[in-house]
Formats: C-alpha cells, sequence, structure tokens
C-alpha cells in the first residue's frame, strides 16, 4: 500500500511539471494558446494563456488522482494485471509532459507535427494495453466492463481477448496515420474516433452474443 502511495504522489508531481516550463515561458506566450487541433491538425480551440499555462497541468493532475485512487481501491484490484495497472499509472503523467510543453512551444512559434504526435501516442497507448487486456481477470476498472462480462467469466475473458485484439491492431492503424502524416480524415470524421467506436460497440455486441447464446442453451 505504501508502495502504491508513492507512486500516487510521483505522478502527481510529474503532472505538474510542466508548471515550470510555464513559469519560464509565460512573457513570451500568447494571450490565447491554441490547445486543440482537429484531425486536419487545423486549430479548434483556444484557452486563455493563464488558463494554459497554469490551468491544464492541475487538469492533468486531478485526471491521475482519480484514476490511480480508484485503482488502488478498487475491490476487485486482485484482477488487474499489474502490467496494465502500472501502465495506466503513468499514461496520464507521460502524457502531461508531452503535450503540455509541446502546446507551449507551438504558441510561441516553434513548429511541432502536433497531429501526428497525438496520433503515434493514441497508437502506441492501444498497442500496449491492446496486449495487456486479455490478460485481465474481472475488476471495475479495467476491461470490457458490462454486465454480461461480470455475469460470467468466460465471457469476460472471450470479450476482452477480441477487444484486446481488436485495440492493437487499430493502434497499428493509428500509429502508422500519425508516423506517414497522412490526413486521418474519412468523411470529415477522426480515424481515432471511428477506431475508438468500433472498440467499443463490437466487444459489446459480441459479449451480449456470447451470453444470450449460453442463456438458450438452457
Amino acid at each position: 500500500m505504501m508502495k502504491n502511495k508513492r507512486t500516487i504522489i510521483l505522478t502527481s508531481v510529474l503532472c505538474m511539471l510542466p508548471e515550470i516550463l510555464s513559469l519560464i515561458l509565460y512573457k513570451r506566450l500568447p494571450e490565447q494558446i491554441a490547445v486543440h487541433w482537429n484531425s486536419a491538425g487545423e486549430i479548434d480551440g483556444y484557452l486563455p494563456k493563464a488558463m494554459a499555462a497554469f490551468g491544464m497541468p492541475f487538469v492533468f493532475l486531478l485526471i491521475n488522482l482519480f484514476t490511480n485512487i480508484s485503482l488502488l481501491y478498487d475491490p476487485r484490484r486482485e484482477g488487474q494485471p499489474k502490467a496494465l495497472r502500472a501502465i495506466v499509472n503513468w499514461l496520464i503523467p507521460l502524457t502531461s509532459l508531452i503535450l503540455i510543453p509541446a502546446t507551449l512551444f507551438m504558441s510561441i512559434g516553434i513548429k511541432i507535427p502536433i497531429t501526428s504526435l497525438t496520433f503515434s501516442i493514441v497508437g502506441i497507448v492501444f498497442i500496449v494495453i491492446g496486449n495487456y487486456l486479455p490478460k485481465s481477470k474481472r475488476n471495475y476498472m479495467m476491461g470490457v466492463r458490462i454486465p454480461w462480462t461480470f455475469h460470467d467469466s468466460d465471457n469476460w475473458n472471450k470479450t476482452n481477448r477480441i477487444a484486446g485484439h481488436m485495440m492493437v491492431a487499430g493502434g497499428f492503424v493509428i500509429l502508422v496515420s500519425g508516423y506517414l502524416q497522412v490526413n486521418a480524415v474519412l468523411h470529415g470524421v477522426s480515424l481515432i474516433f471511428i477506431i475508438t467506436v468500433l472498440i467499443v460497440v463490437i466487444p459489446f455486441f459480441y459479449s451480449f452474443f456470447l451470453y444470450k447464446k449460453e442463456r438458450d442453451k438452457k
């Protein structure tokens, strides 16, 4: 338990490290800072510089605390794969350390391929999580957590296996899209969004199909 609390403290500190860069660059920052880009790399969201420079790290901090505390006090924590739990523990602080500095540097004129960077990060995260997802047992924080998977361990295992394979495959597609810097938009819809919807919807109906098939046997 003490080790886990140290992890929460350390990851929280890492989430706030970009504050140092914000202090260094603050006078050079424009009054409005771009903080969101669409899949075509076009800016579609701004924040006042004080909020972007000092508020965003706090947002990552709050998400990190919520995630880590939820993982730590999950009543079925023993079902969480240690490797996957470690990935989730460190995902938010690492994202904060990458995306916030990139956002600040871009605001002062340094060119960074933000779309490619985002797609690469999301692709890698999907691949890594998808690789460990089939190893998870029933728990309240990780995996495809719907009524039918909780109802039956075999349903849980099969559903999370297919979801994990889909995440790995989808992650590779997203990663390649980011690496090749292609315009990953299909009829105005982000490739990341499309793949995420498929990863959510297909395992959902697959799990229901398994549940219904098993119930019809009785």
